[in-house]
């Protein structure tokens, strides 16, 4: 399946230390705001033999490459959760002041460089293939978070999420059946919507597909205390199925046989 990138952007606690004076938050301040904001295990959840994987090395709390890098473009910004985050999930600071002229600085070392090997990636299973499937991988919290869109408190056990240009149809509806068939209450862009494209294909071609796939933290791990749930491994090879039967799904809908 080598037209089948997997992206995982939130699944790293990583903070380098040269960005850690940016926040104004005490270690234990800080160290909840990571667990309250990481899309934990994700990359074992996600890692599927004979896929290509494109894993953040970095917190989100550094610089999330899943959102716009230009906050006029990013839904998100407006609640302190752009490209850098300025807001807490509960609203309150997470940087000083002085961090904001160091935006663009903590764009160029960890934000940019992501999306180069994100864009090379894409484009070379696109140039060798024909066309490519991306799929966004994430997780959420069982409860909404206070910066969540969404407050609707009955959230599904899967979220998946698409784009109206990047996304067929029929994609998305498969993808609904298959999580449902495997036993998980599952919604279409509920409570989150939208998936991942590189800048360079966005809007442009209908050859690069995109389906973003959330998984509810409370189906493998204990929310309060990060740990994994001793059932992880057998979540985890479920899980791995659903995925598989999404690509091969894929793989007859692709608009390049």
């Amino acid at each position: 399946m080598h037209n089948v990138i997997i992206h995982v952007p939130h699944s790293s606690i990583f903070i380098p230390e040269d960005v850690m004076d940016q926040f104004c938050l005490s270690a234990t301040e800080l160290n909840h705001e990571i667990l309250l904001m990481t899309d934990h295990y994700t990359d074992a959840l996600f890692d599927v033999p004979g896929v290509t994987r494109l894993v953040y090395p970095y917190s989100r709390l550094v610089a999330d490459p899943e959102r716009f890098r230009d906050d006029c473009l990013e839904p998100m910004s407006v609640r302190g959760m752009g490209a850098i985050y300025t807001r807490r999930a509960d609203g309150s600071d997470l940087r000083s002041l002085s961090a904001e002229s160091m935006r663009e600085r903590t764009l160029r070392n960890f934000y940019d460089p992501h999306h180069e090997k994100f864009n090379s990636i894409v484009n070379t299973a696109h140039n060798q293939h024909g066309s490519c499937l991306i799929v966004d991988a994430h997780s959420f919290p069982s409860s909404p978070l206070p910066c969540d869109m969404n407050q609707d408190p009955n959230r599904p056990e899967i979220c998946i999420g698409t784009d109206p240009f990047h996304t067929p149809a029929e994609l998305g509806e498969q993808a609904v059946t298959i999580f449902e068939s495997a036993g998980w209450i599952t919604k279409l862009n509920d409570p989150y919507m939208g998936a991942i494209v590189p800048n360079m294909f966005y809007k442009k071609t209908t050859r690069i597909t995109s389906i973003m796939i959330e998984v509810n933290r409370k189906l493998y791990m204990d929310e309060t205390t990060g740990a994994k749930l001793v059932s992880f491994l057998q979540f985890r090879d479920r899980f791995h199925q659903c995925l598989l039967e999404l690509c091969e799904t894929y793989e007859r809908i692709s608009p390049v046989q």
